[in-house]
């Protein structure tokens, strides 16, 4: 089964790094157990992670291909490896960008937040394999009692080939830049186009189901866009579950939608549109999208609704 999305401690020995087929990656080089894994107590996320935590071995790279294909074999199991793929790999962009934001590094229980991880330790167990596998460089420390991040090297996460391009386009700005255009289909299936949304001021909010700061944001989002619509803005909120690999179904968006009272179009947001964006690492992220299609102010984290109503302001000057 192809695996969409690559972590960056977990690289594939024949494929080289940038290569159009994401490389597998998680377990010891030496041979796993050949038996699904299902015996272990707990949801298929805590099962994953506490056969990670069991075998993870300081300088051994995990080769997660092993552990698709050779210990967890269920269907549930395998969902749960996807999305902690989908973690690893956005983790380094996410520490460089909340550190270059907010001066100092996340905490665990942010970590775990921003990821949708509901196992406790989870964020730490995936912080270990970064560690153990010598090819990832050494770019955050950690307090050794608690574990907690002291220090995040955004320079060198920058200069590395894997992260760089992702972090430099975040860390530089997107104020004053030409807004990627985007196709995205939405909980009912009709297609939203940017281009289609010519002569609008466009919102597009970045969320995933159950990420705490996008739960505060959405009810103020659907105020403003009650208020600003007549003069011709439009929100676009693009749920990026499906692109993360978490386990919500339509039916629970749809659900949050009507008991929420979301009153802008929901779409799912896709991998090409987030490469184009990026690629994401801070939930909710937003883009305000001009008339002319230039982006005129972007933000990652919770925004307060009268920043974004002062912003809306200006832009329909």
């Amino acid at each position: 089964m192809k695996i969409e999305m690559l972590i960056p401690a977990l690289l594939l020995a024949a494929t080289p790094l940038g290569a159009a087929t994401p490389p597998p990656s998680v377990v010891p080089q030496t041979s796993p157990t050949q038996t699904s894994h299902k015996t272990q107590a707990g949801d298929a996320e805590t099962r994953v992670l506490d056969y990670i935590r069991e075998h993870v071995r300081p300088g051994e790279p995990l080769v997660v291909s092993e552990l698709y294909s050779k210990v967890f074999t269920e269907p549930d199991e395998r969902q749960a490896l996807d999305k902690l793929f989908n973690a690893f790999f956005r983790i380094p962009l996410f520490l460089a960008q909340y550190q270059d934001k907010y001066g100092s590094p996340p905490n665990m229980k942010t970590i775990a937040q921003q990821f949708d991880l509901r196992t406790a330790g989870a964020a730490e167990v995936l912080l270990r394999v970064m560690e153990a596998d010598p090819r990832v460089p050494r770019f955050l420390t950690r307090d050794s009692k608690t574990g907690e991040i002291t220090r995040v090297d955004v320079a060198m996460i920058r200069s590395d080939r894997r992260f760089g391009q992702a972090v430099e386009r975040h860390l530089s700005g997107w104020e004053g830049k030409t807004a990627p255009g985007f196709n995205l289909a939405s909980l009912d299936g009709q297609a939203v186009d940017l281009g289609g949304l010519s002569g609008k001021v466009v919102l597009l909010y970045i969320w995933f189901t159950g990420c705490p700061p996008c739960m505060k944001e959405a009810p103020g989002l659907a105020a403003l866009q009650q208020e600003f619509s007549s003069r011709g803005l439009i929100v676009v909120g693009a749920n990026a579950d499906k692109l993360l690999g978490l386990a919500y179904d339509d039916d629970v968006r749809k659900r949050y939608v009507k008991e929420e009272k979301i009153n802008f179009p929901v779409v799912h947001w896709t991998k090409e549109s987030d490469s184009d964006y990026g690629k994401i690492s801070i939930f909710p992220s937003l883009f305000l999208i001009d008339r002319n299609g230039m982006i005129s102010h972007h933000w990652v984290g919770y925004v307060p609704p009268e920043e974004l109503r002062k912003a809306f302001s200006d832009v329909m000057k």
